[in-house]
């Protein structure tokens, strides 16, 4: 008898844990430099449990106040983000940085912008911005209540031309535009003195990367030869592991390159698309995340893009 309650608390707990909603995200802050810390989010995609933190979000401290490198999906990861960056620092929230205009990078902004905090971005994300909100918004639709609060809410500070250069408490923050790639206003964000980029979404390791309509091949690929001539020590990507420069060149370069090369040959000699996306060797770029479903979907975007041009 005994033995038999212990099995019914058992199942009966097993069965209270699964009903349990999950709130399981912990927004960390892990150093990658001095005075500087990244938060890395889970490869998948948007979904409830993850609460949309599925990316990477930057913290730079100075001694004049602290930056973030992006805002979040949300207004109440927004939040988290701001919390977890108080458990590192006591200096306040200078700045914002948004590195691109996909939701993750910016729809966190109402948040901070009621907290008086200036919200930055390149130019070339406030159109895209504003005519995708209400898509981001809606396809967000899958965190519930955990979207509430959130409003779409331009950058207060729009920087133009190709580098910016910013300084708060003698860190210097370069940020360099190259027309984007993944979006339109992906900006690399460069601290030189610590030899680090953050690299926004024009960075992806350990997952494929993703392609938008929005997106732009060639121009990632001009935003990638940023990198290639920066040779950061240490990069802080959109997606994945904080790595090196020979791993965003295998998993998001090498990749983009592969893409154009066979595309390209493929609309010239008038190869028809299905047979040009059957024929794209992915094997190399078969242990990243999501490979098996997400590149044939690579593939086809690439062919129209390469076809327009």
């Amino acid at each position: 008898m005994k033995q038999a309650i212990q099995r019914i608390g058992v199942a009966a707990t097993a069965a209270l844990l699964a009903a349990m909603p999950v709130w399981a995200v912990d927004v960390v802050f892990k150093p990658v430099a001095e005075g500087v810390y990244a938060y890395v989010g889970e490869t998948e995609g948007r979904t409830y449990d993850n609460e949309g933190l599925n990316a990477n979000i930057g913290l730079v401290v100075t001694n004049a106040g602290a930056v973030l490198i992006d805002s979040g999906a949300t207004f109440q990861s927004a939040r988290k983000i701001h919390e977890a960056a108080r458990k590192v620092t006591s200096q306040p929230i200078t700045w914002v940085i948004n590195t691109g205009d996909q939701d993750h990078r910016w729809l966190g902004n109402g948040y901070f912008t009621a907290q008086g905090i200036t919200t930055i971005a390149h130019a070339n994300a406030q159109a895209d911005m504003s005519n995708r909100s209400g898509e981001q918004l809606q396809g967000l639709q899958v965190l519930k209540e955990r979207l509430d609060g959130t409003v779409a809410t331009l950058p207060t500070r729009f920087v133009t031309g190709p580098d910016t250069r910013l300084e708060l408490g003698g860190t210097v923050f370069e940020l360099k535009h190259r027309n984007g790639g993944h979006t339109p206003g992906d900006t690399l964000v460069w601290l030189p003195q610590k030899n680090l980029l953050f690299a926004g979404d024009v960075v992806y390791v350990d997952r494929v990367l993703g392609l938008h309509p929005v997106s732009n091949t060639r121009n990632w690929l001009e935003s990638f030869a940023a990198i290639d001539a920066l040779k950061p020590q240490v990069i802080v990507p959109g997606h994945g592991n904080v790595t090196n420069l020979a791993t965003a060149q295998a998993h998001t370069r090498d990749l983009l390159l592969a893409l154009r090369v066979h595309m390209k040959k493929a609309v010239d000699d008038g190869v028809d698309l299905a047979a040009a996306v059957k024929s794209f060797d992915g094997k190399p770029f078969a242990q990243l995340k999501h490979a098996e479903v997400w590149i044939p979907q690579l593939a086809n975007q690439t062919y129209l893009e390469v076809e327009r041009e």
